[in-house]
């Protein structure tokens, strides 16, 4: 019993997204500026946005209500297919996605998941040169967003 307990602990911490390797940026502008600042430099770095989800609009469109959050998912393949080249499964964690929203205290921070952290346990190096482009992309992109 005890080994069983102890498998299934340790299957659900390798099931569960490391929370941990999440970087947060924060903003002195509002949600919605941080956001159309953060989709302009992506675009200004040869970059496209593929989507941008509104999703407090969206839970008003169901007569919910929650605090502003808009998530940007953008790319370039020059950077994201050497990704899925490496391993396929790269694909489940791009285009990347930035987390633009309104915190608790109505500060507004920018998270994204750290490209290194991302990849573990795929057949990626945690040091290959695209990680380190998504990496110091994702740091210039949020950070000029914020400015």
């Amino acid at each position: 019993m005890k080994a069983l307990l102890t498998s299934a602990i340790l299957s659900l911490g390798v099931a569960m997204p490391a929370f941990a390797d999440l970087v947060t940026v924060p903003s002195s502008k509002s949600v919605a500026d941080t956001a159309d600042a953060l989709a302009a430099a992506i675009e200004g770095a040869g970059a496209k946005v593929v989507a941008r989800v509104d999703h407090q609009k969206a839970a008003a469109s169901a007569d919910l209500q929650m605090g502003e959050a808009q998530v940007l998912i953008f790319g370039n393949p020059k950077i994201g297919t050497p990704a899925m080249q490496a391993d396929i499964r790269a694909a489940l964690y791009l285009p990347l996605k930035v987390l633009v929203y309104a915190d608790a205290d109505g500060n507004t921070q920018l998270t994204y998941d750290d490209p290194a952290a991302m990849f573990e346990g795929l057949d990626i190096p945690a040091d290959a040169e695209f990680v380190k482009i998504m990496t110091g992309a994702l740091g210039k992109l949020t950070g000029k967003a914020a400015e």
